[in-house]
C-alpha cells in the first residue's frame, strides 16, 4: 500500500510538472486564437487579477480579509462571497503573490476611471433573514452605474458548439429559462405532489429521465408530478458566456424556472452530486415547502479549522492523482483552466461525432443518453460551476446543514456508492454527524454513477418509499 501510494505521488508529480508547462503554452495558443476569431484579447484566470483588470471590463475588489476577488462587470450586483478563490489562487505561491499584490487595492475601474467618480458603490449592511444561518456575517454588496456596465454577448464562442442542440435556448422562448421535462398525471389536478431532480455535475435532466421516470410503478406516475431541470450551462438550458455561474445565478434560475413557474408550494427533492448542494441551499431558502430531501453522494468535507474552505475541498475532490482515472480526470479540469478548455473543445464541440461512433463502435446497443450531460456544456459554463458551486460552498455546507437539522422537520436520506471514487463516502458520514436523523444508504459495488444507472428499478422504489413516508409523518 505504501509503495503504491509512493508510486502514485512520484508519477504524479513528474505527469502533473509537464501538465503545468503545457497548460501555459496553451494559455498563449487560446488568447491567440481567440483575438483571431473574434478580435479581441480574452483574459483568463492564470492572469494576476491586475493584469486581467487592465484587459478586460473586470473590477479588483479586495475586502478586509485575507482573499481578494475578481469579478466580472455583468450584473448590477455583485455579493463578494460568490466568487470562489481557486479560480484565480490554485497554488499556494501564487496565492501569496496575489495577497501581496492587491493587498492595498480596494476596487479599480476599467481604463483609467475612477471608481467612485464614475460607479456608484454601496455597501449594503443589512441583514437578511435567509443569511442568519451563517452565522450573522453581513453581506456587501457593490452596485454598479449601468452606464459602465457592458454585458457580454450571449451567443457561443468560437469554441463551443453550435449544434441545434446546445444552442436551442438561443431562441426568445427558451432565453430567459431553464429547461425542464416533466411527467405529470393526465389530469395534473390529480398529482398530490410535486418532485423536483436535480442532476449533478457534468450532467443534465437526462440521468434522471432515461432512467427513473420510466420505471416509477403506475400509482407513482398517478399521483406525482417529475420535474427533472437542466441546471444553467447543460444540457439545452442558457449557456450565457458572460454568466460567473455563481450559486445565486443558479437559484434564481430553478426558482424562476421551476417553482414560480410551476408554482410548488410543497415538493420533495432528488439531487445527485452537485445538486445536493442546491438542494440544501434551496431547503434553507423554501425551509417550509421540502418535504423531503434525498440526496445522492453529497459533497459535503468537513473543514478544519483555520483552513480556507474552498481551498481545502479542491484538493479534496481534486487532489492531484494519476490514480486512480476518475480522480486524475477532477484533478485535470480543476487545477487547468486550458486543459479543460481543450478537453471541451475536442469532445463536447464534438459530442455529435463522438455520439455516432459510440454507437457504432456498441452496434447500437448502448444507450447514449449520458453524453447529452456530459459533453452538452460550455467550459465557460463547466468551470464557473465547479468552482464557485462544489469549491464555493465548502464554507456554506456546514450552515446549511445546521439549518436543515435544527428548522426544519423533513425527512433526509441519504444514499452514496460503496466504490465512490469521486466524492467519498466518508462525506454522507459527515452529512448524517451534522444532521442525526438523517438515514444513510451505502450501496456496495456502486461508483458515482452506477448508483442511478442500472439499479434504477430498485432505487425508484425506494424513492417511492421514502415519499410515501414523509407524506404519512407530516399529515
Amino acid at each position: 500500500m505504501a509503495i503504491a501510494r509512493w508510486l502514485n505521488q512520484t508519477v504524479g508529480f513528474f505527469v502533473f510538472f509537464f501538465l503545468d508547462i503545457l497548460d501555459f503554452l496553451l494559455c498563449f495558443t487560446y488568447k491567440t486564437l481567440d483575438f483571431f476569431f473574434e478580435s479581441e484579447w480574452k483574459p483568463c484566470y492564470c492572469s494576476s487579477p491586475l493584469e486581467a483588470q487592465a484587459k478586460t471590463r473586470k473590477i479588483i475588489v479586495s475586502e478586509r480579509g485575507e482573499y481578494s476577488k475578481v469579478v466580472s462587470m455583468t450584473r448590477t450586483k455583485i455579493h463578494f462571497d460568490e466568487i470562489s478563490d481557486t479560480l484565480y489562487s490554485r497554488g499556494p505561491s501564487l496565492l501569496m503573490r496575489l495577497s501581496k499584490l492587491v493587498s492595498s487595492v480596494k476596487c479599480f475601474n476599467y481604463k483609467g476611471l475612477i471608481m467612485r467618480g464614475s460607479v456608484v458603490e454601496s455597501c449594503d449592511h443589512n441583514y437578511e433573514s435567509k443569511k442568519k444561518i451563517s452565522g450573522g456575517n453581513k453581506k456587501r454588496l457593490m452596485t454598479l452605474n449601468s452606464t459602465v456596465v457592458e454585458k457580454s454577448t450571449t451567443k457561443p464562442r468560437w469554441s463551443d458548439c453550435h449544434c441545434s442542440f446546445c444552442t436551442s435556448w438561443l431562441s426568445p422562448s427558451n432565453k430567459d429559462s431553464l429547461f425542464v421535462e416533466v411527467q405529470q398525471p393526465k389530469d395534473n389536478k390529480k398529482a398530490r405532489d410535486n418532485v423536483l431532480f436535480i442532476h449533478g455535475f457534468l450532467s443534465s435532466s437526462s440521468f434522471w429521465t432515461e432512467t427513473l421516470f420510466p420505471n416509477f410503478s403506475d400509482s407513482a406516475k398517478s399521483n406525482y408530478r417529475f420535474i427533472a431541470v437542466d441546471l444553467l450551462g447543460y444540457g439545452r438550458s442558457p449557456k450565457p458566456n458572460d454568466s460567473l455561474y455563481t450559486l445565486r445565478e443558479h437559484l434564481e434560475m430553478i426558482e424562476k424556472s421551476v417553482i414560480s413557474q410551476y408554482k410548488l408550494k410543497k415538493f420533495h427533492i432528488v439531487a445527485h452530486s452537485l445538486g445536493c448542494v442546491l438542494a440544501l441551499a434551496l431547503a434553507v431558502k423554501h425551509p417550509g415547502a421540502i418535504k423531503s430531501l434525498t440526496l445522492l453522494a453529497p459533497p459535503f468535507y468537513k473543514v478544519p479549522k483555520g483552513v480556507h474552505p474552498a481551498q481545502y475541498v479542491m484538493r479534496k475532490v481534486a487532489p492531484k492523482n494519476v490514480w486512480p482515472p476518475m480522480q486524475f480526470g477532477a484533478s485535470l479540469i480543476s487545477w487547468y483552466e486550458h486543459l479543460g478548455r481543450t478537453v471541451c473543445l475536442v469532445l463536447c464541440k464534438g459530442h455529435r461525432l463522438v455520439d455516432s461512433l459510440t454507437r457504432l463502435l456498441t452496434l447500437h446497443r448502448m444507450r447514449t443518453y449520458l453524453i447529452e450531460g456530459f459533453l452538452c456544456h460550455t467550459h465557460n459554463g463547466s468551470w464557473h460551476t465547479l468552482h464557485n458551486i462544489i469549491f464555493g460552498s465548502g464554507g456554506k455546507l456546514e450552515s446549511y446543514l445546521d439549518h436543515v437539522r435544527d428548522h426544519m422537520d423533513c425527512d433526509v436520506t441519504i444514499f452514496h456508492g460503496g466504490k465512490d471514487e469521486v466524492i467519498s463516502v466518508e462525506c454522507s458520514y459527515s452529512v448524517k454527524t451534522k444532521v442525526p436523523r438523517a438515514t444513510v444508504h451505502v450501496i456496495p459495488d456502486k461508483d458515482h454513477i452506477t448508483i442511478v444507472v442500472g439499479r434504477q428499478k430498485d432505487f425508484a422504489q425506494e424513492l417511492e418509499l421514502i415519499w410515501q413516508r414523509s407524506t404519512t409523518t407530516h399529515k
